[in-house]
């Protein structure tokens, strides 16, 4: 059976911590599952620690370093690692995310972050916080641009999207910004770089009605899901639980259009948009 992969210490800090981890764990003598007992969490959690997937709490740095007798190396280097340019009910998720291999995302009533443009990113942070200052609206709108970017390398992460069909009728920005929002994830879709499919209204009741969701998938630690509301987010790292949002993924698949039937739907409703009179 192959070793694990090994890790790349200055890709970040989290890399880094995560490099630490391990080795300091092996020269323990420690499983993952091992030193996640004192710890109350998974040997999987250590696994996605090690991994740089998951971002390290100071409580258990400073448990580790009693553990490990590493002289507070893990507590004085976790602040490094915890800073993020992301909320903090997202942070931990848009971390991961960027070391996935694969995302699968329900999406049920806004485009995914990774496939937004800038004008209708910029009209969902302004609705989110009509008071603020075009300062912080830029810098909200900036940093989704910048995680955008995972798309840019042409097949890593693979990235499957379901998008309910408000989110197509919704019009976040106006015509103009809807019709090249939608455009855009057409024309990803015609270059094949993302599996897009559209969940219709005529679907009726499905699988996944509580809310938006989402998949990840790593080469070298375990799958994680994400599911978010108001302000608040929560990454999931247990395998039954995780096995259990996977399945609801592909019973939405099911009932959604085919990605062809679906390109056929976004591209006609951006037509719709574009070619709209003005009120």
């Amino acid at each position: 059976m192959p070793g694990p992969k090994p890790l790349d210490p200055s890709s970040s800090p989290r890399a880094m911590l995560g490099a630490e981890l391990r080795h300091k764990r092996e020269e323990a003598g420690l499983t993952q599952e091992e030193l996640g007992r004192p710890l109350f969490v998974s040997g999987s959690f250590i696994g996605q620690l090690e991994a740089g997937t998951r971002r390290m709490q100071m409580e258990y740095a400073v448990k580790m370093d009693e553990i490990l007798e590493t002289d507070g190396y893990f507590a004085r280097n976790c602040e490094a690692a915890t800073k993020s340019k992301y909320p903090d009910h997202f942070s931990e998720a848009a971390e991961a995310e960027a070391m996935a291999t694969a995302i699968r995302q329900y999406a049920p009533s806004l485009i995914p972050g990774l496939l937004q443009t800038e004008a209708y990113a910029r009209a969902v942070f302004r609705a989110y916080q009509p008071t603020a200052t075009e300062d912080v609206i830029d810098k909200l709108v900036a940093a989704r641009l910048e995680r955008a970017q995972l798309l840019d390398h042409p097949t890593t992460p693979l990235l499957w999207v379901v998008l309910d069909e408000p989110v197509l009728r919704r019009r976040v920005g106006g015509r103009v910004a809807m019709a090249e929002a939608l455009r855009h994830i057409a024309a990803l879709a015609r270059q094949h770089r993302i599996i897009a499919q559209v969940l219709p209204f005529a679907a009726g009741a499905h699988a996944s009605l509580h809310g938006s969701l989402k998949l990840m998938a790593f080469t070298d630690a375990p799958p994680l899901a994400y599911v978010d509301g108001l302000g608040v987010g929560k990454l999931l790292d247990d395998p039954a639980t995780v096995s259990r949002h996977e399945l609801t993924y592909d019973l939405i698949g099911a009932s959604a259009l085919s990605p062809q039937e679906s390109l056929a739907l976004i591209e006609s409703v951006a037509e719709d948009y574009a070619h709209e009179d003005q009120p």
